[in-house]
């Protein structure tokens, strides 16, 4: 009788794990459907590396890593895709992610577009949803409007106190945040190419 219950049991049991891959299975590929993921997985991708804005912030974060990927979908769903993930940056710190004209000093014009916050270990990740290809500032020069592509990444400390570690505590405030007080910029894309314009 202990055997009949045994293997009635054990049978169960086995039944709940197929049911569970199955269930899994499905909610995965229910979610590979969506008109967002058919077009994300079909879609032109831009990647970049983001390196450090100075020498002295890239000895103060020997390891950090700060790649960005770019799903070119604006025809297909009204938005482009756009995925930061950082690695071994400075922890517990939330950082500012701009669209600019240029990415070093002077930055031109420039659109905030999100923040990525690190975690214990430093790392942290975003998805941002987004014009990025066609991405631009119209700007009012000499009485003529002039559009200027915002192909460049920068981010920044978005605390004025949070680059102290590197910088100490007369560090430069600067408008780079919604509350217009952010530290200086810490990475940017001015070795890699320029994201796509149209």
């Amino acid at each position: 009788m202990h055997r009949i219950v045994k293997s009635a049991i054990a049978a169960a049991l086995v039944a709940l794990a197929i049911g569970a891959v199955t269930a899994l299975g499905t909610s995965s590929s229910y979610g590979s459907g969506t008109p967002e993921a058919r077009a994300t997985a079909a879609a032109d991708q831009v990647r970049l590396k983001l390196d450090p804005s100075s020498d002295q912030l890239a000895q103060c974060l020997p390891n950090a890593r700060v790649n960005v990927s770019v799903d070119l979908t604006t025809d297909q769903l009204g938005f482009d895709v756009f995925n930061v993930s950082a690695r071994h940056l400075a922890p517990n710190r939330s950082y500012t992610v701009f669209l600019l004209e240029k990415a070093a000093s002077p930055f031109g014009a420039a659109e905030y577009i999100g923040d990525v916050t690190t975690d214990d270990n430093g790392n942290g990740d975003n998805r941002f949803k987004l014009i990025v290809e066609e991405a631009f500032s119209s700007q009012l020069v000499n009485g003529q409007r002039v559009r200027v592509d915002l192909n460049r990444v920068g981010m920044w400390f978005a605390d004025p106190k949070d680059d102290d570690f590197c910088l100490g505590k007369n560090s430069p405030v600067t408008p780079f945040d919604g509350d217009n007080e952010a530290g200086v910029q810490v990475f940017n894309s001015r070795n890699a190419d320029p994201l796509p314009a149209p």
